[in-house]
């Protein structure tokens, strides 16, 4: 056998060796933090070790809102690991971690998709009606209407009570130009769960979707991970 072919062998052997490692690391911490009532210290240790192992491999979309279905994975992930909280319990013999926050992940980013694609629907639609009328019918949104998760995990807990005491002041001084009161503060408290939806926040605010979402990103997100950082959640 050539050395070039011995040497590529070599190398997907290592590769499998690590991702089989860190899949049975990743495996005994699930054990682990099962044993262990929830929002318990000893839980949570344990789920922090996992979303550190698990963060970097997960799938990565540059599309405006990657961080809002990637939040929703993080909270399913919480709520489900060891109790079947909002959906089926995790099940270690029929997947690993990674792949089964994946799948949840990529759902999330097709509804999210399939959402944004109504939002431009109804809004040319009012846009329309609006030019013959003079007035805009109402649209509502049918998802809108359902009953949130009451349940908050508590990793999400400490974000409300970081974002809610602010002792920085940082997240009340970043404002959008001429609205000083939509704050990062503000916006990142809207958007934990049961979240604020962002058609919702921009008739409350007066302000366009696209304009709420690009000051969330830009400004909200990069605090809310650098306070995620801190607290090795990521």
């Amino acid at each position: 056998m050539p050395v070039s072919a011995i040497l590529t062998t070599n190398r997907l052997l290592l590769l499998e060796t690590n991702v089989s490692d860190l899949d049975n690391q990743l495996r005994q911490l699930v054990e682990e933090a099962c044993q262990h009532p929830p929002g318990s210290p000893d839980r949570q240790k344990r789920l922090t070790q996992i979303i550190r192992l698990v963060s970097g491999k997960l799938w990565k979309e540059s599309v405006p809102y990657y961080q809002d279905a990637l939040q929703q994975t993080w909270l399913f992930f919480c709520q489900n690991l060891c109790e079947a909280t909002t959906g089926d319990r995790y099940n270690p013999n029929r997947s690993t971690v990674t792949t089964w926050l994946n799948y949840y992940l990529r759902r999330r980013l097709q509804d999210s998709y399939i959402e944004t694609q109504k939002q431009l629907t109804r809004t040319a639609s009012i846009q329309v009606r609006t030019s013959r009328t003079g007035e805009p019918d109402e649209v509502v949104n049918p998802v809108d209407t359902l009953p949130s998760d009451p349940d908050i995990p508590p990793i999400l807990d400490e974000v409300r009570v970081w974002a809610e005491a602010d002792e920085s002041g940082e997240l009340r001084r970043i404002h959008i130009e001429g609205h000083p009161h939509v704050t990062c503060r503000e916006l990142i408290l809207r958007r934990l769960p049961p979240e604020t939806s962002w058609r919702e926040l921009s008739q409350e605010f007066g302000l366009t979707i696209s304009t709420l979402s690009s000051f969330y990103q830009r400004q909200c997100l990069p605090r809310l991970r650098k306070f995620g950082e801190s607290q090795g959640y990521i």
